[in-house]
């Protein structure tokens, strides 16, 4: 892969976050391009949340989602929301440039670490972090959805 043909971009006009939904709804398929671009304009105003795309050719191939916190376990830190290739261009070394990317501006910005969480079932992810990323299994992720009615 010809790295002269790679940038990464953060991504705030709406325009961008727009551009960047078709490689989005292959790791968040169950958000419609509203409902995606609203979440992402709320969570960047609210929650200090970036959105950043990688660019091959021009054209977006894989994006990142994350966000700065502090919190009593982990210190300052940097949490990755969102990681996702298109299917077409994995395994060529994007995942971990967009990772590199999201771990240099954690260092830029005074950041201890970076942390994430992956779905059980993601075995292959869970590799790449672990063994391509260096990337410690400290714990394990529990969600509740409550009910508003």
């Amino acid at each position: 892969m010809d790295q002269t043909k790679i940038s990464i971009s953060l991504l705030t006009s709406e325009r961008a976050i727009r551009d960047a939904f078709t490689v989005m709804s292959e790791l968040r398929g169950h958000l419609d391009e509203e409902t995606y671009v609203a979440l992402v304009k709320e969570a960047q105003g609210k929650d200090q949340y970036h959105l950043a795309a990688l660019y091959y050719q021009n054209k977006i191939v894989a994006a990142v989602g994350f966000k700065p916190k502090i919190t009593l376990y982990y210190g300052r830190f940097v949490w990755v929301n969102d990681l996702v290739t298109t299917a077409s261009m994995r395994s060529h070394g994007l995942g971990e440039t967009l990772l590199r990317y999201v771990e240099n501006w954690a260092l830029a910005h005074g950041y201890e670490a970076v942390a994430l969480s992956s779905g059980l079932q993601r075995t292959d992810a869970h590799r790449f972090y672990e063994q391509k990323m260096a990337y410690d299994r400290v714990s394990y992720v529990f969600k509740k959805v409550l009910n508003n009615n």
